[in-house]
């Protein structure tokens, strides 16, 4: 007899074992290619970070030009600081006296957090996902994520962006095409990746001969726990 139930309980745990295995099968195959590309670079500890800085640098042959920010995630204040001048503003509360300032947070941020939107966003574009594609710089074959804005809201209706990711679903390549034609009007690469308290985020993008580059210093990312 207590053989027979040793038996039955080993074949309830297997059963369970099974199950769950298929169950987290199921919910990992539910995940569309933006949550994947998201939750790769971190997007879940996002809700655990109350401030974020970064200074935004970019070098265009011999000129080198930067803005410095920092954002209270929480708040949504932002403070500004770029050529010597400080201003603060909300960016949930953006008017005719901000809205330029406003702009340049809306790139800059993107830069630094662009597959956090392609879930923040993903009510506003379309997009289409292949494998296989040769990425524009490295000539290697990866999937290629293209996300088409809308055409109304926005500083910037239609624009398009061609995310070149790895097996890892990590972005390694991208190419913005302004308003959705066809040529590109940017192509650069994403690398120097760091950990900030779970936000995975790529440092340096460089174009192909090395004539441009965009790259972040004075990271951080601060937990809400913390002072």
């Amino acid at each position: 007899m207590k053989t027979y139930i040793g038996v039955v309980l080993s074949l309830f745990f297997l059963l369970a074992c099974k199950d769950g295995k298929k169950a987290e099968i199921k919910e990992e195959k539910t995940l569309t290619i933006l949550e994947k590309v998201a939750f790769a670079h971190g997007f879940e500890h996002f809700k655990g970070i109350r401030e974020i800085q970064f200074t935004f640098n970019v070098d265009r042959d011999t000129s080198h030009f930067q803005r410095s920010w920092t954002w209270n995630t929480q708040t949504h204040e932002v403070v500004a600081d770029s050529n010597g001048e400080r201003n603060t503003y909300n960016h949930k509360e953006v008017d005719s006296s901000t809205a330029k300032i406003d702009a340049a947070f809306i790139n800059d941020k993107y830069w630094l957090l662009a597959p956090f939107n392609l879930l923040w966003d993903k009510d506003n574009f379309t997009f289409d996902h292949q494998t296989d594609i040769p990425a524009p710089i490295s000539k290697t074959p990866m999937q290629r994520l293209t996300i088409v804005y809308g055409n109304e809201g926005g500083y910037t209706p239609g624009d398009a962006y061609d995310f070149y990711l790895d097996p890892n679903h990590m972005i390694k390549e991208w190419v913005f095409r302004r308003g959705n034609q066809e040529a590109p009007s940017t192509i650069t690469t994403w690398e120097n990746y760091v950990d900030l308290n779970g936000l995975k985020i790529a440092t340096m993008h460089t174009n192909e001969d090395g004539s441009f580059k965009l790259y972040f210093t004075d990271l951080k990312a601060i937990p809400r726990e913390m002072n």
